[in-house]
């Protein structure tokens, strides 16, 4: 009882601990306070409270647990179909939370392969940069959400100190039923070629944020979108298609274009009922691929920009949602693969499957599905993170039994498993399923090492909480390292994703801060 009890003070007092630790900024992490209509913080007012990026406060339990098992590997690429450039975004791999234009989740570069793994981190108060992207100049660029609201930060992407930061929009927290699930208005955006960051705020608007050469970040135009939205409806994810027409989505199933040239704004209702909880991705053809809470959709745009649907295809969306679900529904966002594919995961009862769709215009939409798999436990799996695009395969993690930071609390943990799916011409088939538990990582592929990487908690008796970064071979499924973070509620990623930068170097954000891992 008495472990317990220590265990209970800990994760109770940590995030105060973490708090405590953040001073005011100095003056070198430029900062803006107050909001104006827009929801931007206005310069020269009362700053926010700010970080200067000290570690994330560690706990004397992160000596109990084990630091690194396993073992170092040597890269062995992976081929995949090649993904075009989206010529509105940053490259491919840097633009947004899904990497790029397909959504694949995947990158070219090596990530780290366990040798001599050296861990830096930096804590921003309760704040959890969920959505990251990298700049021209190799730096990071977070939307981070905290009880106070979202703001814009750019990060050293080796000390993982703040440059700078920007208020975008402030919580309403009468609103937000829970602010810790809340999507509104903070959770996307996506990145250019010209460091420019567009992205939701919680006025119902799409905000234009530049990246200067010095890191500083500063306003640029704001789009108003209240009048085509619901009074309790809000914005949640942005895209862009590949004629440079702004995409937006609605949670109550609201889906626009904006011409940033004009200004000028398309808009189509879904039927009643349907939310959009993901993000979304764009292709070549023109297409915009996006799933609801009942349906994977294509739309493509009019001449004038009125969003058309092209196709629609009910999936089986469960009876109830899940626990480790935001919604019921479907939670990922559409992968693309190569020129044909597009694959999503279903809620169904009593196990969850990863369906792959024929995405071209012009095919009968009785033959589309071109195959339907069972993934995961019957009984106990869903996904609320997108699938990996990993060579011809798919890969999905579970996070059922996720129902907030309170289910990873004194060595709990929640269900496991980590599947890969193969594609073919005949159909798909699973090709291995690990037992490492990932509570709510963004899992991340290494085309250039031939890993893909998750954050996983194994559940422990001794009541204490690890949190890893575990690394997974994509050709046999075999766990081949994870290396600790720490012990602690402060290590809980909830829902963030993984990232790899320029140089290869991972990134987990946690509800605190930033975790930054690399070979040595």
């Amino acid at each position: 009882m008495r472990l317990r009890s220590l265990a209970a003070t800990a994760a109770a007092g940590v995030l105060a601990l973490t708090l405590a630790s953040a001073p005011s900024a100095t003056g070198s992490v430029r900062t803006d306070g107050t909001l104006d209509a827009d929801g931007f913080a206005l310069p020269g007012l009362p700053a926010l409270p700010t970080i200067p990026g000290l570690p994330i406060p560690p706990l004397p339990t992160d000596l109990l647990v084990p630091r690194f098992t396993g073992a170092a590997v040597t890269a062995q690429p992976l081929d995949a179909p090649p993904v075009p450039q989206n010529p509105w975004l940053a490259p491919n791999g840097r633009s947004s939370m899904h990497n790029d234009a397909y959504s694949t989740d995947a990158y070219a570069v090596s990530g780290p392969t366990g040798r001599a793994l050296t861990m830096r981190t930096a804590s921003y108060g309760i704040r959890e940069c969920a959505t990251m992207a990298f700049d021209s100049h190799d730096r990071i660029v977070g939307l981070c959400g905290g009880l106070e609201g979202f703001t814009m930060m750019v990060i050293d992407p080796v000390t993982l100190r703040p440059v700078s930061q920007l208020q975008l929009s402030a919580r309403d927290l009468g609103k937000a039923a829970n602010p810790f699930t809340d999507l509104c208005g903070g959770t996307y955006f996506f990145l250019d070629g010209q460091d420019r960051a567009y992205a939701t705020t919680t006025r119902s608007s799409i905000a234009e944020v530049q990246v200067g050469a010095d890191g500083g970040l500063s306003k640029g135009r704001t789009w108003p979108l209240t009048s085509y939205l619901g009074a309790d409806d809000c914005l949640v994810a942005t895209g862009v298609d590949w004629s440079g027409r702004v995409w937006w989505f609605s949670q109550q199933g609201t889906v626009g274009t904006l011409d940033r040239a004009t200004g000028a704004v398309k808009a189509l209702e879904l039927p009643d009922g349907e939310g959009i909880y993901n993000s979304v991705s764009s292709d070549e053809t023109g297409g915009v691929y996006f799933v609801s809470t009942h349906r994977s959709y294509r739309l493509d745009a009019a001449a004038d920009g009125t969003p058309e649907i092209t196709w629609a295809i009910p999936y089986d969306r469960g009876s109830a949602k899940k626990p480790g679900m935001l919604s019921q529904g479907s939670g990922t966002s559409p992968t693309l693969i190569g020129e044909r594919w597009i694959a999503i995961a279903d809620n169904a009862d009593p196990q969850s499957h990863v369906i792959v769709y024929d995405r071209r215009r012009g095919v009968p939409d009785g033959e589309r599905e071109h195959c339907s798999v069972p993934v995961l436990q019957g009984g106990a799996s869903t996904t609320e993170n997108s699938l990996v695009a990993a060579g011809n395969s798919l890969i999905i993690e579970n996070n059922y039994g996720y129902a907030g930071v309170q289910s990873t609390l004194l060595g709990k943990s929640t269900t496991p498993g980590v599947s890969r799916v193969m594609i073919d011409d005949e159909g798909c088939h699973v090709a291995w399923t690990n037992p490492t538990i990932a509570p709510t990582s963004v899992p991340k592929a290494s085309l250039g090492n031939g890993l893909v990487y998750v954050y996983s908690k194994p559940p422990r008796k001794d009541l204490l909480d690890a949190w890893y970064v575990t690394a997974i071979d994509i050709r046999t499924g075999e766990t081949r390292w994870s290396r600790l973070t720490g012990t602690g509620i402060q290590w809980n990623n909830h829902y963030a994703a993984i990232y790899l930068g320029p140089d290869g170097a991972l990134y987990v954000a946690t509800i605190v801060g930033l975790v930054r891992l690399a070979d040595g």
